[in-house]
């Protein structure tokens, strides 16, 4: 499991690398937004890529490092790579959006293409890391990715002492597991509510069944958000820490496009769907959070089209 101990760490760690990003209030919303999205690769798992790079041994991370990723995590292990100064391989589905391909190159890393599913990318990336001597730097099921992602959850309690609800988009669960541990970890009573979306809901089956549930298949525009299942540690996490957990609130892809609209027309900001997913979840009223709330907006690494629409 990971500790207070462990999340301390790797905000240590991290300092210099991740930004320490801001809270911005928006009054519709009646909620702050943290906004990942303006970490150096446009989202959060910077924190998670780094901290797991940083922590292999270094015989281990000379030798290069990859990942199986729909796009943000790939990029962040790219950048990671790039500050220590290693090889970087992400292997992203055939219809990885352009702009996050574009983003992996544009840290140094190479970029293979691999099915539609992420146990197509999964596979592919054992089949080069065992051929290549890469070590696997996995999405979010690992706990020093977890801790990473957690100092979101510090920062959060750090910033606003008094947040009683906390929304977190919910992909492979690295994220809310993440969010509630770094919560603790600094005592904050706030509590914690994933927001899925409805073609994806695999953190709300998993808790409903009391274990990690895999999806037959899962769609929605929320591309990173996407997986067929969480995964095992992150949901170990998560039900370590039950009483945090409020529920997983579930939006479909007509609200995530508006959140999208919202976000850029009203407030100026650029966010993919999947980091759109908080402010989906309140302003459909899939959720009605106890104030003070943050919504953490996970990443902005958009198609530009999606803003036109």
């Amino acid at each position: 499991m990971v500790t207070a101990q462990d999340v301390r760490e790797a905000a240590a760690g991290l300092a210099g690398v991740a930004v320490r990003t801001p809270l911005r209030f928006v009054e519709p919303l009646d909620a702050y937004l943290k906004l990942e999205s303006l970490q150096p690769v446009g989202a959060f798992k910077v924190r998670g890529a780094y901290n797991a790079v940083r922590r292999l041994p270094p015989d281990v991370r000379r030798k290069g490092v990859i990942t199986y990723s729909s796009g943000n995590h790939g990029q962040a292990l790219a950048y990671a790579a790039q500050l220590v100064g290693v090889r970087a391989v992400v292997v992203m589905p055939e219809t990885a959006p352009a702009v996050k391909v574009a983003g992996v190159k544009k840290w140094g890393g190479e970029v293979v293409l691999a099915g539609r599913t992420s146990e197509d990318r999964q596979r592919r990336a054992e089949e080069i890391a065992a051929r290549e001597g890469l070590a696997i730097v996995p999405p979010f099921n690992h706990p020093d990715i977890i801790a990473g992602q957690a100092t979101v959850g510090l920062e959060i309690a750090e910033q606003l002492s008094g947040v009683r609800t906390v929304l977190v988009p919910v992909g492979g669960g690295g994220l809310i597991a993440g969010v509630v541990t770094g919560l603790a970890a600094a005592d904050s009573r706030a509590t914690v509510w994933g927001v899925e979306p409805a073609g994806a809901p695999k953190l709300k089956r998993s808790l409903e069944a009391g274990h990690p549930v895999r999806l037959e298949r899962t769609a929605s525009i929320a591309d990173g958000l996407i997986t067929l299942g969480v995964g095992e540690i992150p949901f170990a996490q998560l039900a370590a820490q039950r009483d945090r957990v409020a529920g997983v609130a579930l939006v479909d892809d007509g609200a995530l496009r508006e959140a999208v609209h919202f976000l850029w027309q009203h407030c100026q900001l650029a966010v993919e769907p999947s980091g759109a997913a908080t402010t989906a979840a309140v302003r459909s009223g899939a959720v009605h959070p106890v104030s003070p709330t943050v919504l953490v907006v996970s990443g902005g690494n958009v198609d530009p089209s999606l803003l036109q629409d």
